[in-house]
């Protein structure tokens, strides 16, 4: 595993020490994207499998909808309010372990989702196992939860707090204004748009942008922070500063916060059958680099 891929992994694995925080703290999805994804899969009675469901934020409705489900979750801790979240839907299965060493056991599901997960997994595999997980003409849908703040001080004084105590990855590199457009554009990392369009083994990529005004008191914004792996992985003093100077902040501005919470969702097929043999026939190679890489080796 390279650097970056190790560095994402150990990131991925934080949360779990604050599990019911998580829980308590993150905001979950918009029910207008889980119409959107299913109104896109098409599942009929196929499965869907979840790479890093976490505590079930994205899990649960899905799951309400009766959606035969896997959840593949990295931390042990997640996987137990994972399941009790879940407890009361017998359509839901949960594995814990790495999805980069998960083994769908021959089985190829209708839908693969990630939510806030994507950018945690190896960066050089994850399209190969997307691929390998999904039957012909399935559905892959990477989502994410970005806000950001309204008001430009009070978000040039969060951000300030961030830089003094060496977070990376800051929350609060955003403005709302930021999230003008109607689709998702580039923010911290590169929008799954780009590496998918290059790989060659999907088709009818889409992206869809939904907005929610949230309003935050100090309290509950504090444990979102405490939640997010860019305040995990400080030093215990570091991070305990940066929540306590935030809070004081939060606190001269009326005690809270107003945010606008984006969900963006990214949608794409796998090439059914008869235009991979088409294409195939055709001599279009459409290997990943993983794949190409074990042929040649």
């Amino acid at each position: 595993m390279g650097s970056e891929a190790y560095v994402n992994a150990a990131r991925g694995k934080v949360f779990g020490e604050v599990a019911e925080l998580y829980d308590a703290a993150r905001p979950g999805y918009s029910p207008a994207m889980v119409t959107e994804v299913l109104a896109y899969a098409a599942l009929g009675d196929r499965a869907a499998v979840e790479v890093g469901a976490g505590t079930g934020k994205a899990t649960v409705p899905f799951a309400a909808l009766g959606i035969p489900m896997v959840c593949v979750e990295p931390d042990a801790r997640m996987a137990e309010v994972l399941r009790r979240n879940t407890a009361g839907y017998p359509n839901v299965r949960v594995e814990v372990g790495d999805f980069e060493r998960w083994q769908p056991g021959g089985r190829h599901y209708g839908l693969l989702f990630a939510a806030s997960a994507w950018n945690f997994l190896d960066r050089d595999r994850r399209w190969d196992l997307v691929h390998a997980a999904l039957a012909p003409g399935s559905t892959v849908a990477l989502i994410r939860n970005p806000h950001g703040i309204h008001d430009p001080g009070l978000r040039a004084e969060l951000a300030g707090i961030g830089d003094r105590h060496g977070i990376t990855g800051s929350p609060h590199r955003f403005l709302a204004s930021d999230f003008s457009g109607d689709e998702p554009g580039n923010w911290d990392q590169a929008w799954p748009d780009t590496e998918c369009r290059g790989d060659g083994r999907f088709t009818d990529l889409r992206s869809v942008r939904f907005r929610q005004d949230l309003r935050y008191d100090t309290d509950r914004y504090l444990g979102h922070l405490a939640s997010l792996s860019a305040y995990r992985i400080l030093p215990d003093d570091h991070r305990e500063q940066a929540l306590a100077e935030a809070g004081r902040l939060l606190d001269a501005h009326g005690g809270g916060i107003d945010v606008l919470q984006i969900t963006d969702v990214f949608l794409a097929r796998t090439l059914e059958l008869r235009r991979v043999l088409e294409r195939s026939a055709a001599g279009v190679d459409d290997r990943g680099p993983g794949d190409q890489a074990a042929c040649a080796g």
